[in-house]
């Protein structure tokens, strides 16, 4: 019976076999022998780390030179371990990252931040959620090497959210969809209509925490980001009617200049369909309820809340497209039977 070698395998086969291993597997596979490094090279695109508890940064220093063709890489952590030599290897031999996560990696510095801006030009989503050490110069450097960003984590990233690092990604990152900047209580409205300016195609921002920002961000994005989607505002208290205002006319922004290609693919789009303003006290129910008229996707009925609204106890009168359905047809007259 001949026997069949390694190298005999068909790569059809090699690949099925491959996309079969989970990450764990797949790591210990890569240990096995030259056969199986070689095949996991170029075979394994996604990988995550995040199950590793401890050693994560010796891991990581061993394997970014045998997974060289890594478009997805996912370091999540629940306890810092990652340090900024094992994110200089991944970017010295992973040139074709498209996707890397590495929040809550606290013991990151500024080193990291450069390394991937000039290792990994074609990255598109990044999350550095949780990881306070880096600057807004780091981050700014990075957005004109990293262009094609569409996804952008900076949750909690106090020193690294500033006004000037969001004027940064504005002028560099035009194709921005997702950018979270939770907490980050030193971006103020300079920094967001920058950005808003800049990035027309956004889909979802967070602002949550954000307190210093005004009517003037969220007009900005509702006249500029015509795509928009989801919206966080919790307890950003200097929000007033005037934004929501803003956001309900945005719906037929496209009307007064012929945009119509634009209005047509809005329009299916539907507009808003995440809105979280809790805590912004200073709403009236008339704002509110104007911006559930324009936009039915948001509702307030049960099981369904898109429109968050705890802790603003004056806007408990404002309903939701379903509950004035259901109100219409509870009155509607009973038909008579045949």
């Amino acid at each position: 019976m001949e026997i069949i070698e390694w190298n005999d395998i068909p790569v059809e086969l090699l690949l099925r076999i491959l996309s079969l291993l989970d990450d764990r597997t797949a790591v210990v596979a890569s240990a096995v022998c030259r056969g199986w490094r070689d095949s996991l090279s170029w075979g394994i695109t996604r990988l995550s780390l995040s199950w590793c508890k401890r050693n994560m940064n010796s891991l990581v220093l061993s394997l970014a030179p045998k997974f060289t063709k890594l478009r997805s890489l996912i370091l999540r952590q629940d306890a810092p371990q990652l340090q900024d030599d094992a994110v200089e290897e991944i970017t010295s031999h992973c040139h074709e990252l498209q996707e890397l996560d590495l929040s809550k990696s606290f013991l990151l510095t500024d080193r990291s931040l450069y390394a991937i801006a000039r290792g990994c030009p074609d990255l598109e989503k990044l999350n550095i959620s949780g990881c306070s050490a880096f600057s807004d110069s780091a981050l700014g450097y990075l957005t004109g090497c990293c262009r094609k960003l569409k996804f952008l984590n900076l949750c909690g990233c106090v020193r690294t959210a500033s006004d000037r690092a969001l004027k940064s990604i504005g002028c560099n990152c035009n194709e921005l969809q997702y950018l979270n900047l939770g907490w980050c209580d030193r971006v103020g409205d300079e920094g967001i209509m920058s950005l808003a300016y800049g990035c027309p195609e956004l889909r979802a921002i967070d602002l949550c925490g954000c307190v210093l920002i005004t009517d003037d961000s969220v007009v900005a994005l509702a006249n500029s980001c015509l795509h928009l989607r989801s919206l966080g505002l919790y307890y950003c208290q200097n929000i007033t009617d005037r934004a929501m205002y803003s956001l309900a006319q945005s719906r037929v922004k496209g009307k007064k200049e012929g945009w119509a290609s634009v209005r047509n693919r809005y329009e299916e789009e539907e507009g808003l369909t995440n809105l979280n303003i809790s805590q912004c006290t200073a709403l009236t129910p008339p704002a509110v309820q104007a911006l559930c008229d324009s936009f039915p996707a948001l509702h307030t009925c049960s099981g369904r809340h898109s429109l968050i609204i705890s802790g603003c106890l004056s806007l408990t009168s404002v309903h939701c497209a379903c509950a004035v359905q259901a109100h219409r047809g509870s009155t509607a007259l009973p038909r008579l039977a045949h």
